[in-house]
C-alpha cells in the first residue's frame, strides 16, 4: 500500500485517497485508527488542515465538530458493545500534542485489558503495542469498519433514535 496519504491525512481524505476514512461528517472525517490493539479505535479529523485548535473554528463549525465526535463515539460504542461482551466504555479525547491539526480520539475500552492499564489513559500502553504489526489496521478489521460506518449512516437519518 502506498503510504503517501499518511503524510497528509486530511488532504488525502479531501481527495478521496485516505483508506482509513469511514465517512465524511459535517466538519470532518471519521477514520479508523492505524492501530487496533483496542478494536474499534477511531478518530475524527477536522476537514481543514490549517485548523489546529477547537477555538479556531467558528461556533457553528465547533458545534458541528463536537457533534461529529459524539456521533463517532456513539457508533464505536454501539458496534463494540455488539461485537465484544467485554466492552466497557468509550473514551473521547482532543489532545493535539503530536499532530498539528485538530482531531479527536475515540478509544473503546474493554474488561480484558491488562491489569494496571484498564483504568488508565491509553497513552500509557507500552510503545510495542503501538508499533506491533499484529495490531495494525488491516483487512481483518473490515467487519468492524463496515459496522461503524453503518452506525454513522444510521445516526445521520432524521428519524435516528439513541
Amino acid at each position: 500500500m502506498d503510504d503517501d496519504w499518511r503524510r497528509d491525512r486530511i488532504g488525502s481524505a479531501l481527495r478521496g485517497a485516505n483508506p482509513t476514512v469511514l465517512r465524511r461528517l459535517e466538519a470532518g472525517f471519521a477514520v479508523m485508527g492505524d492501530v487496533q490493539f483496542l478494536p474499534g479505535y477511531a478518530l475524527l479529523l477536522v476537514d481543514d488542515p490549517a485548523v489546529q485548535r477547537l477555538s479556531q473554528l467558528s461556533r457553528t463549525r465547533r458545534t458541528a465538530f463536537l457533534s461529529g465526535m459524539d456521533r463517532l463515539g456513539e457508533a464505536v460504542e454501539r458496534v463494540c458493545a455488539r461485537l465484544d461482551p467485554a466492552f466497557r466504555r468509550v473514551n473521547l479525547e482532543i489532545l493535539g500534542n503530536t499532530d498539528p491539526y485538530l482531531h479527536a480520539h475515540v478509544w473503546p475500552r474493554y474488561d480484558w485489558e491488562p491489569p494496571g492499564l484498564a483504568g488508565r489513559p491509553v497513552w500509557l500502553y507500552p510503545p510495542a503495542r503501538w508499533s506491533d504489526g499484529r495490531h495494525a489496521l488491516a483487512p481483518r478489521h473490515d467487519v468492524l469498519r463496515e459496522a461503524i460506518g453503518a452506525e454513522l449512516d444510521r445516526s445521520a437519518r432524521p428519524d435516528a433514535r439513541p
